[in-house]
């Protein structure tokens, strides 16, 4: 495993893309191809007081600081580290009466960085925050308005003795963050919690079946001496085997769409058309719509019909869900599996939809073999979808492992956990908080199989013994996010 730096990459001009990263040496799966600090990062207003502003770890208890009782920290450690970024907005703050939004809070923390050390090239930083993409010019009328009323915001916050800068200036920090703010995740990568900017990240263009991927680390403060912390970062990820001179790609949207969708999608959000091999080709589209073969096989217009119900069917299941009306959500995903299952394929995008949020929803609600059920099919349909190196299929085999286990189905269970611990080292790395879970899953799941496999009968007894004496674990609240996606977007 190697941990590169800014010297294992360049920056290149890419046929029909700008600038692009490409590899100077050679990289095998799951090397760190670079890890990268961010140049400015906020946490999302509506978690400022359960987020660690410095590490963006979820906490239970956090100091708040004591001026402008707006961030919080993890400790002192975490206050100390953010005293340099967090200063100038501590007094705004106070000054302001109030904290503005992330966005306002990002854009200023940014022209502070600038006032302090300049727009030039920061340290280690391949291209300047003046050069980044800010596509103001390709903005609709209602993101233009909201642009306008951002400057005005930003305006009112930033106080007079700072660095004074222009409109179009201040226009094109803000179309850099609209375009190239990346999603900064909890400790446990399930949740997005804040926004950060990533000025060699941003470098990187999109492929649908990319050869890198990113992930968000925290890093850490828990050593005593601090000369052993590790700052919060990025990392870019080796998927697959990289050459000398090859294009580091990243995906932007999730692959579990058919290709004009994501293409609409990449067009809507980054202002551009995909070219990839998997868009022009449009590969594995046909496994995404896949239909039930054989003698009764569907008519078109059931097919129609279907699609359509489910894609209703799937409106409903998110009101509920916001409602927190988990069993109504159950009752939709049988209705509309009993519709799906004679129509459409085992690989089809709306089964997988249906498949993956009932196996979540059931698994909170303690009915693990039937949520296990589901959570099989889903992981069969994805295996023939996803990168075999996919973060998303890796945390999706996790999740139906662990389904597995809590059913007491404890040898599927153990093999979906080796599976996705293979996966995760890839994409997360040995040392992420979600990989070090897993391994403690996985040395568990063996024990118990081990001895299954000794006594069947022995294991059962002494598993239902182990589950009257301790409280059944709860599974974590089936949220509307699928996964944080790699860059925020503002909605």
């Amino acid at each position: 495993m190697t941990r590169g730096g800014m010297e294992s990459v360049e920056v290149f001009t890419s046929e029909g893309k700008g600038r692009g990263l490409k590899a100077r040496k050679e990289f095998s799966p799951g090397d760190v191809i670079f890890a990268e600090p961010a140049y400015a990062a906020v946490v999302f207003d509506s978690l400022t007081h359960v987020i660690c502003h410095t590490c963006f770890k979820r906490q239970e208890r956090l100091h708040r600081c004591g001026q402008c009782k707006f961030a919080y920290y993890c400790d002192r450690t975490c206050q100390r580290a953010a005293w340099l970024n967090h200063k100038n907005e501590c007094s705004a703050i106070k000054k302001h009466g109030k904290a503005p939004t992330e966005n306002i809070r990002l854009a200023a923390r940014i022209m502070w960085k600038i006032e302090r050390e300049g727009s030039g090239l920061a340290e280690d930083c391949l291209v300047s925050i003046d050069d980044l993409q800010n596509h103001v010019d390709s903005f609709d009328e209602e993101e233009k308005k909201e642009l306008r009323a951002d400057v005005e915001s930003f305006l009112e916050f930033w106080p007079p003795q700072s660095q004074q800068f222009g409109m179009q200036y201040i226009s094109h920090i803000f179309g850099v963050i609209s375009c190239n703010g990346f999603t900064l995740s909890d400790q446990r990568g399930l949740q997005a919690v804040g926004v950060g900017i990533f000025p060699n990240l941003c470098q990187a263009n999109h492929d649908c079946w990319p050869n890198c991927t990113v992930i968000f680390n925290n890093g850490n403060h828990e050593a005593v001496r601090s000369m052993f912390h590790t700052q919060m970062r990025i990392e870019l990820r080796a998927l697959s085997k990289i050459s000398p001179g090859d294009e580091l790609t990243v995906s932007y949207v999730d692959f579990l769409n058919v290709s004009e969708e994501r293409r609409k999608q990449l067009k809507k959000q980054y202002y551009f058309d995909c070219s990839c091999e998997h868009c022009k080709k449009q590969i594995k589209d046909d496994l995404m719509l896949a239909v039930k073969e054989g003698e009764g096989k569907p008519s078109a217009e059931m097919v129609k019909e279907v699609i359509q119900f489910s894609k209703d069917t799937l409106e409903k299941i998110n009101k509920a869900r916001m409602e927190g009306l988990y069993h109504e959500v159950v009752k939709l995903c049988r209705e509309c599996l009993k519709k799906q299952e004679p129509v459409l394929g085992d690989t089809n995008i709306y089964l997988l939809r249906i498949l993956s949020i009932a196996s979540e929803v059931l698994s909170y609600l303690q009915m693990f073999e039937e949520a296990a059920d589901y959570a099989k099919r889903m992981v069969d349909g994805y295996l023939k979808i996803y990168h075999p190196n996919n973060a998303q299929l890796g945390m999706a085999v996790m999740r139906a492992g662990v389904t597995h286990w809590h059913a007491g189905l404890i040898e599927a269970g153990h093999g979906l956990i080796c599976k996705a611990y293979a996966i995760l080292l890839i994409t997360h790395g040995p040392s992420h908080p979600i990989t070090k879970d897993l391994e403690v899953m996985r040395v568990q799941t063996e024990m118990e199989l081990r001895m299954f496999q000794q006594n069947e009968l022995m294991y059962y007894k002494m598993r239902e013994a182990a589950l009257k004496n301790q409280k059944i674990q709860v599974m974590p609240e089936p949220s509307n996010e699928t996964s944080p996606s790699l860059f925020h977007k503002k909605e």
